[in-house]
């Protein structure tokens, strides 16, 4: 198979998202199932400016061929009040304000889009997979391959999937692969793609390696010593619930007065107020990452906006149980899947599960026990390709005995 991804930023330096998720995909693919696979993606590491920071042109990354194009715009400081009044209502948006706000939102990035109709008009790529809905590499370039789009919407329900300017990419592609049950569902409910071969797919994972060494204890990492403590992995961002979560802890510590610690560990956009139970480290490597997460009493994950986390499947596969933000569709149904963690939806809840869990050293175990196994069921690497070639297979036959679109 000759198979292509579309992604708006792609390097080993880009942790997290779908960017990485994406790379995961492409390196496997070319070392399992011998594909030939090439990225079409821009010079950007910065999603929020989208500068171009790579250079220009083709290299090789883990036997990917990664193409990258200069952008020609990147995001406007007007994007910031637009995206607001747009986004508080979305339904009532006209397709052209929604077309505005992907254009402001960016990539700007025409050439990729033209590079794209070239390669499919060639016929030199079975399929191009773009990844995520969001951005212009999809609402640009998908319509640009015809009906050779795959699409990894990689959606939530957040107020952008309701525009109407994510219609076309939606129905457009010739199949779509999802990271959850609920995510699937949504895209469901919003857009006519019942109809589309589609899979629920979730993303693989591995163990670390021994070459990765042990890392650093975490007394080193956070400076909590030998107290016990929550980790919060990921960027520290108020969109991502760390304030909130920052805020509930200081809360509960009022009422709980003890040892117990939070570790915010990640790229800080945000910082949230400053208490003295709170640690916020900055990014961590991914050796004194896992050192984190081995000595950690739970996993907290308090985004609403997640289409499927990575960190709670390191979480279950270190036999950490996990509690989530139960407005996440995806995080809650990892939880209720797996039997590998408990859900809040407000300060009460939260005071409640930590309590239940930090009382019951037998049910923390059972609950990382069930996760672990639940990593091991559906989520390791080999059958996650094995999956994805047969589905990408499957769709390509179809695009190629024209029936699709």
């Amino acid at each position: 198979m000759n198979h292509a991804f579309v992604v708006p930023r792609y390097g080993l330096d880009i942790v997290g998202g779908a960017e990485m998720a994406a790379r995961m995909l492409a390196e496997r693919l070319v070392a399992q199932l011998g594909w030939s696979v090439e990225i079409f993606t821009t010079c950007a590491r910065d999603h929020m400016t989208w500068a171009d920071e790579y250079p220009e042109g083709d290299e090789t990354i883990n036997g990917v061929v990664v193409h990258r194009f200069a952008s020609s715009s990147g995001r406007p400081v007007e994007f910031f009040p637009y995206s607001e009044r747009v986004l508080s209502a979305p339904g009532a948006a006209t397709l052209h304000e929604a077309d505005r706000f992907v254009e402001l939102q960016g990539p700007g990035c025409p050439h990729l889009v033209d590079a794209l109709a070239d390669t499919a008009a060639a016929g030199r790529r079975d399929l191009f997979a773009f990844y995520p809905y969001l951005y212009t590499t999809t609402v640009r370039g998908l319509p640009a391959v015809g009906r050779r789009a795959l699409l990894h919407p990689a959606a939530h329900d957040e107020p952008a999937l309701h525009l109407p300017v994510y219609r076309r990419p939606m129905t457009g592609a010739a199949g779509l692969v999802f990271h959850t049950w609920g995510e699937r569902d949504l895209v469901q409910r919003l857009f006519p793609v019942a109809q589309t071969p589609q899979v629920v797919l979730g993303l693989g994972f591995d163990e670390p390696g021994p070459d990765l060494g042990p890392g650093r204890h975490p007394a080193e990492v956070a400076g909590v010593g030998d107290r016990p403590y929550l980790l919060c992995l990921g960027r520290v961002d108020g969109f991502k619930g760390t304030t909130m979560l920052a805020g509930y802890f200081a809360a509960y510590k009022e009422r709980r007065p003890g040892p117990l610690a939070l570790v915010l560990a990640g790229p800080v956009t945000a910082q949230p107020p400053a208490h003295p139970d709170v640690v916020v480290t900055g990014p961590v490597d991914e050796a004194d990452k896992w050192s984190l997460l081995r000595q950690a009493t739970a996993l907290v994950n308090p985004s609403p906006h997640e289409s499927f986390s990575l960190v709670l499947l390191e979480a279950f596969s270190t036999g950490r149980p996990v509690l989530v933000n139960g407005r996440c569709a995806a995080t809650a149904e990892h939880c209720q899947r797996s039997g590998g963690g408990l859900v809040f939806e407000s300060y009460a809840q939260f005071e409640v599960v930590l309590d239940r869990l930090l009382a019951d050293a037998d049910l923390r175990r059972r609950l990382g026990d069930r996760g672990r196994r639940y990593v091991d069921r559906h989520f390791r690497w080999p059958t996650i390709i094995e999956r994805y070639g047969r589905f990408v297979e499957h769709v390509a036959s179809r695009v190629a005995a024209g029936a699709v679109l």
